[in-house]
């Protein structure tokens, strides 16, 4: 695979007229898919696929195209050079972009990493043996991903990886389910297997009469699961530098009064530790960690390349999007063998859905708990909880009201398979809170 995106690199140099220039990007994957419903495979699957975007430059103009690949050169370079020359046409009627930035230093790099997984059908079998006797409903998918980055400066940057995230929910009766999910570069069947024991054992306490309580503040558990929905927000521009200088970000506060979470939240895009590659659509070039927030202080922001062009400062690698994409969240102290221990009485909270800011101002954030949620007292799980809507600010949750992250933290990797598999992934602990405020 890498081989012929070098074809098609040097193809799309031998295109280049006079001062034009050109930038591409290649996400690709060979994925094995499989649904289960009712315990049993519903339905296998495999896609092949090779996306290419192609930006055309002369000076500052330029123009781009999103082309889908066969993997035959003879037959791409067909589809390259015609879309060359539909760009060339509309670069030709298009204005200057004054915030045009593009990486003209060559930083090639190559990153090819062994699969370490069995075959999906091995991971469907150790899937099938544990759901035996179970509703489960899930999702599997395995299987390499390729990006690739090259422009006409000779510059060639290849990312390749082989990961799998399976999701999963055990249904004890009609809307009462635990989700759960694994994932990773490695799997590991003692893993896995001690993860679906856990979710089945929350299972039993499903069986029991649910619980309704008042809306009021409780304290409360979030699991990895549920605190990765609440960190996930800040990616709505939270992080992003445009969204700081033109306050539109929800952690302003942060930024313009000093605001800060507790000592113990630290927050990095660690790129070294994720899945994601070590290079962005533009060909800048990441570093391994940028710092955002250190012991509860705002230190940084996802900075692209049109951003550092308009303020005038460096770039550290973000997309366009300026989101996160290898999300580490620090541990705590507190073991999860403890956990119901320290909670007492209260809420624990394994997933949340539905979030939306209902005060960006102030990083509020509403929501709804989902699944497995359940009333604890004196550290015992006494009965599920019925669906509650939450209304908080996370300067709150993870702020004063925190009382504790968990020593052992979750690998969880973007499971959206919506017009190919994603490299995104969260590494993070779960969270006690002194108080969490629900409305409904």
């Amino acid at each position: 695979m890498q081989q012929y995106f070098h074809q098609l690199a040097d193809f799309l140099t031998s295109c280049l007229r006079g001062a034009e220039q050109y930038k591409c990007w290649l996400e690709s994957e060979s994925s094995d898919f499989v649904r289960f419903n009712r315990g049993a495979i519903r339905q296998p699957g495999h896609v092949q696929q090779l996306v290419l975007a192609v930006d055309l430059l002369d000076g500052k103009r330029h123009a781009s195209a999103t082309l889908s690949l066969s993997g035959a050169f003879d037959a791409d370079r067909l589809i390259l050079e015609s879309a060359v020359n539909r760009l060339r046409e509309q670069v030709a009627q298009l204005p200057e972009d004054p915030h045009l930035l593009i990486a003209t230093e060559v930083h090639s790099t190559s990153h090819i990493e062994a699969s370490r997984l069995p075959s999906g059908a091995a991971m469907v079998e150790e899937i099938l043996d544990a759901a035996k006797g179970l509703d489960l409903v899930g999702f599997l998918a395995t299987g390499p991903i390729y990006r690739g980055f090259a422009n006409s400066f000779g510059q060639r940057n290849w990312h390749e990886t082989s990961s799998f995230s399976f999701d999963w929910s055990l249904y004890q009766t009609r809307d009462k389910a635990v989700k759960a999910s694994y994932a990773g570069m490695n799997w590991d069947s003692a893993a896995f297997r001690s993860k679906f024991a856990a979710a089945a054992e929350q299972l039993e306490y499903l069986g029991r009469k649910p619980v309704s309580i008042k809306p009021g503040n409780y304290r409360a558990y979030l699991a990895p699961a549920a605190l990765y929905e609440l960190v996930g927000m800040l990616n709505w521009d939270g992080l992003s530098e445009k969204a700081l200088r033109t306050k539109q970000s929800s952690l302003r506060r942060m930024h313009l009064e000093g605001l800060q979470f507790h000592p113990s939240i630290t927050l990095r895009e660690n790129t070294a530790g994720g899945l994601a590659p070590g290079f962005q659509a533009e060909g800048f070039i990441k570093p391994d960690c940028v710092p955002l927030i250190e012991n509860g202080r705002l230190v940084g922001s996802m900075i692209s390349p049109r951003t550092a062009r308009e303020y005038g400062i460096e770039a550290n690698g973000a997309e366009a999007g300026e989101a996160m994409y290898s999300i580490d969240l620090a541990p705590g102290e507190l073991p999860v063998s403890r956990v119901l221990q320290e909670l007492d009485t209260g809420v624990w909270i394994s997933n949340l859905w539905y979030l939306n800011f209902s005060d960006r101002a102030n990083c509020r954030i509403t929501g709804m708990t989902r699944f497995a949620s359940f009333w604890v007292e004196k550290g015992e799980i006494k009965a599920p909880l019925n669906v509650m809507r939450f209304d908080d600010s996370l300067l709150r949750i993870l702020g004063d009201k925190l009382l504790g992250l968990t020593r052992e933290r979750e690998m969880l990797v973007d499971d959206n398979t919506y017009g190919g598999r994603q490299t995104g992934s969260t590494c993070l602990p779960g969270a006690l809170v002194k108080d969490f405020i629900f409305v409904l």
